[in-house]
C-alpha cells in the first residue's frame, strides 16, 4: 500500500528533502538561534550555538544563509570532521578562495588579508560558520581566537559561528581558551521541542503535504512525545515510519500502538 495515497500526501512531510525553507516550523530553538544570529552578524563577534544531534542546529545555519542579502554579508559554511591544524587552514583558504601552498603561517596571512579586504574593502564582512565545531582541537580555537584580533583587537571584522555537540561547551570551559571564550557574544543552547510543540510540529508538516489533522491521533502523539526527548529528526523518521505501517495496517487514524512499533523499528535499526 503506498502511504501517500492512502492519508492522501503529495510527498513525505517528514522527508527533509521535501521541505523548503519558507515552510520550516519556527520552533522556540529556531527563533532564539535566528535572532541570535541576526544580532551577531551587525556586531561581528562569536556566536557558540550547541545541541544534541538531530536538533536542527546545522538546518537553521541553512536557513540563516538563506536570509542573507549576499551584497551585504559572505557566508562560508565548513563541516569538520577531525582535522589537524594544517587541514584546518587548508579547507578555511579553499573557502575562501586562497592558495593552499605554504605553511601555516603563509596560510594564516593570506587568511587575515582576506578578511580584512571583505570587510573594509569591499564592504561584506565575512561571517564564518564551523558546524561540527566539537572536533575542533585547542591548536585551532587558539587561532582562531589570534584571527579574530584585528587592531590590537579594537574592531572585529568578522563574524564567527561555532555550532556543534554539547561537549563544545566543555572543551570552551579550560583554561586555556579563557581568552577565546571572553570574545563570546552569544550563547545557545538548544532544548528542544517542547510537548506543545511536537504536536503542531507534526501537523504542521502534514498540512504541508496536504494531510488532515485526523490523521494521527492524540493517543499517538501523546507516545510519540515520550519517546522523542523533543528531537525533530527523531520525529521525523518515527513518523516515517508510522505512516508506512499505517498505511500497511489500513489505519486511516495513526493511533499509539502503529507509533509504538514504529518505535520497535527505529531500535532494530
Amino acid at each position: 500500500m503506498n502511504y501517500k495515497m492512502f492519508y492522501g500526501l503529495s510527498c513525505n512531510p517528514f522527508d527533509k528533502q521535501s521541505l523548503k525553507i519558507k515552510d520550516t516550523y519556527q520552533s522556540e530553538d529556531q527563533k532564539a538561534m535566528m535572532n541570535r544570529l541576526s544580532y551577531l552578524k551587525d556586531v561581528r563577534g562569536i556566536g557558540v550555538f550547541t545541541a544534541a544531534p538531530g536538533m536542527g542546529k546545522s538546518y537553521c545555519l541553512r536557513c540563516f544563509e538563506d536570509s542573507l542579502n549576499e551584497n551585504l554579508y559572505d557566508m562560508r559554511y565548513i563541516c569538520l570532521s577531525t582535522v589537524s591544524v594544517g587541514e584546518f587552514y587548508k579547507l578555511l583558504c579553499e573557502e575562501l578562495g586562497l592558495e593552499t601552498k605554504g605553511g601555516k603561517t603563509i596560510m594564516f596571512k593570506a587568511i587575515q588579508d582576506r578578511i580584512t579586504y571583505l570587510y573594509k574593502e569591499k564592504k561584506q564582512p565575512l561571517i564564518l560558520a564551523i558546524d561540527e565545531a566539537q572536533y575542533l582541537g585547542n591548536p585551532i580555537l587558539k587561532d582562531l581566537k589570534m584571527l579574530m584580533n584585528f587592531s590590537y583587537d579594537s574592531v572585529n571584522c568578522f563574524t564567527l559561528i561555532l555550532s556543534g555537540e554539547p561537549y563544545l561547551n566543555n572543551t570552551l570551559e579550560k583554561p586555556i581558551h579563557e581568552a577565546l571564550r571572553q570574545r563570546i557574544t552569544v550563547h545557545y543552547a538548544f532544548q528542544g521541542l517542547k510537548p506543545e510543540e511536537i504536536t503542531s510540529y507534526i501537523r504542521h508538516k502534514l498540512r504541508l503535504a496536504g494531510g488532515a489533522d485526523t490523521i494521527i491521533g492524540e493517543d499517538a502523539l501523546s507516545a510519540l512525545t515520550g519517546y522523542c526527548h523533543g528531537n525533530p529528526r527523531i520525529i521525523d523518521n518515527v513518523m516515517t515510519d508510522a505512516l508506512i505501517l499505517g498505511a500497511e495496517l489500513q489505519r486511516s487514524c495513526i493511533d499509539s500502538d502503529v507509533i509504538l512499533a514504529a518505535v520497535n523499528e527505529q531500535m532494530l535499526t
